[in-house]
C-alpha cells in the first residue's frame, strides 16, 4: 500500500463492497417468500440457502489461487458482476428452478467477494488500523443484513412483490462496481506462499484445527438456520402473517450488528477465548428463553439475545485458530472459509426435522451447535 492510497477516496469504494457482501443474507427472508409463492415443503424450501453456501466449500481455495494471478480488484469485479446477474435473474422468469439458479449465482459471487474483500481492504488501510477497519466492515455488513427484511417487507406491502428488494440490491451493487472501477488501487504482491489443496487437507489431521473447522461449520450453519427459520417459528407459534414475522429477522440482525460493534471495542481488553465462552453462553440462554416463551414479545426478546450472543462467534473462532498457528495462517484461512459450507448443510437438516418432527425439534439443532462451540472454548481456556 502506498501513502497516496490513504483516505476516503480509496477507502469508501472498498467498504461499499462489504454492503454488497451483506446481500447474501437475503436468503433467509427469500426462503419464506419463495416457500409461500410455490407452496414448498420445509425440506425443499431449505435447499435455497444450501444453493448459496455450498459454493464456499467448492470455490474458496480455487478463487484464492486465481486471485493471486489476476489481482484482488479484478477478482472483486468478477464477484460483483456475478452477484448482479443472480439478483436480476428472477425478473426474467420467476420459478423455483430459476430461484435456485439465482441463489447459486449469488452464492458464487458472494464467495468471490468474501475471498477478495479483506485483502483489498488491506491495500487501502494503514497496517496499524487494519483490525479496526475490519471490525467496521463487519458492522457495515450487519447493517445491510438488518435493512434487507425491512426493505423487502416495505416493497411487498407497497408494490405487492417482494422481489423488488433484489432490484434495489442490484442497483446498489452496480453503483459499487462503478465506484470501484473508477478508483485506482495499487496492489502489493503477496510474499507468503499461498495455500494449496494438499497443505490445507493435511492440516485436518491436527486435532485442534479439525475442531475449529467443525466449529465454523456449525456456527455458520446455526446462523443460516436461525435466519431462515425465524419467519416460520413466529408464524407457527404466534399466528402472525409472513410480513409481520419478517420483522423478527430484522431483530436478529439488529442484535448481530450491536454485538459486532461492541465486540470490536471489548476485544481490545478481553481475551478472545473468554469472550467466546461468554458469547456462546448468552446464545444458549437465548435458546432457553425461546423454548420456554409463550408470547410474541418473549420470542422476539429470545431472538435478540441469541443474535447478540452469536454475533461474534465466527471472528472469535477465526482469531483463536490463527493465533494458535500463525505460521500456517494461509492454510487455516482456506479451511475455515471452506467450512462456511455449514450454511448449506444444516438448514436442510433442520427442514427435515421441522417437516417430520416439529419446528422446535429443528431449532434444537442450534443448541447442539452452540454447546459444541462452548466446549471448544472451555477446552482452550484450560490450555
Amino acid at each position: 500500500m502506498t501513502k497516496n492510497q490513504l483516505g476516503i477516496k480509496y477507502l469508501f469504494p472498498v467498504l461499499l463492497t462489504f454492503i454488497v457482501m451483506g446481500f447474501v443474507d437475503i436468503v433467509g427472508l427469500a426462503t419464506g417468500f419463495v416457500k409461500k409463492d410455490f407452496q414448498l415443503s420445509d425440506s425443499v424450501a431449505q435447499f435455497l440457502p444450501s444453493m448459496v453456501f455450498v459454493w464456499f466449500f467448492i470455490c474458496s481455495i480455487p478463487i484464492g489461487i486465481w486471485q493471486d494471478r489476476i489481482g484482488k480488484k479484478r477478482m472483486m469485479t468478477i464477484g460483483i458482476v456475478i452477484t448482479i446477474i443472480g439478483l436480476l435473474l428472477p425478473f426474467m422468469w420467476y420459478s423455483f428452478a430459476v430461484m435456485l439458479a439465482s441463489f447459486a449465482l449469488i452464492g458464487i459471487g458472494n464467495t468471490i467477494i468474501q475471498v477478495s474483500a479483506n485483502p483489498l481492504l488491506q491495500e487501502v488501510t494503514p497496517k496499524e488500523k487494519l483490525s479496526s477497519f475490519l471490525s467496521l466492515s463487519q458492522f457495515i455488513k450487519a447493517i445491510t443484513s438488518l435493512l434487507g427484511p425491512i426493505i423487502a417487507t416495505y416493497v411487498a406491502a407497497s408494490f405487492g412483490d417482494w422481489k423488488f428488494v433484489l432490484l434495489v440490491y442490484a442497483i446498489v451493487a452496480g453503483l459499487s462496481l462503478l465506484w470501484l472501477q473508477a478508483t485506482p488501487i495499487k496492489e502489493t504482491s503477496a510474499n507468503d506462499v499461498r495455500a494449496t489443496f494438499k497443505s490445507c487437507m493435511a492440516l485436518l489431521k491436527n486435532g485442534f484445527i479439525f475442531s475449529v473447522v467443525m466449529a465454523i461449520f456449525l456456527i455458520v450453519g446455526a446462523d443460516v438456520g436461525m435466519n431462515s427459520n425465524i419467519q416460520g417459528l413466529l408464524m407457527e407459534n404466534h399466528g402472525i402473517s409472513i410480513e409481520q414475522a419478517s420483522y423478527g429477522i430484522s431483530i436478529y440482525f439488529t442484535a448481530l450488528m450491536i454485538s459486532r460493534f461492541l465486540g470490536a471495542i471489548l476485544l481490545q481488553f478481553l481475551k478472545p477465548v473468554h469472550f467466546l465462552i461468554a458469547s456462546v453462553g448468552l446464545a444458549l440462554i437465548g435458546m432457553g428463553i425461546l423454548f420456554s416463551s409463550d408470547s410474541l414479545l418473549m420470542s422476539q426478546i429470545a431472538i435478540f439475545v441469541i443474535g447478540f450472543g452469536a454475533g461474534n462467534l465466527f471472528p472469535l473462532v477465526f482469531s483463536i485458530a490463527i493465533d494458535k498457528m500463525p505460521e500456517r495462517s494461509n492454510e487455516i484461512s482456506g479451511l475455515l472459509i471452506m467450512a462456511i459450507v455449514g450454511g448449506a448443510v444444516l438448514p436442510p437438516v433442520m427442514g427435515l426435522l421441522s417437516q417430520y418432527v416439529s419446528l422446535m425439534a429443528a431449532m434444537s439443532v442450534l443448541v447442539v451447535c452452540f454447546v459444541y462451540v462452548l466446549l471448544l472454548g472451555l477446552k482452550n481456556m484450560v490450555k
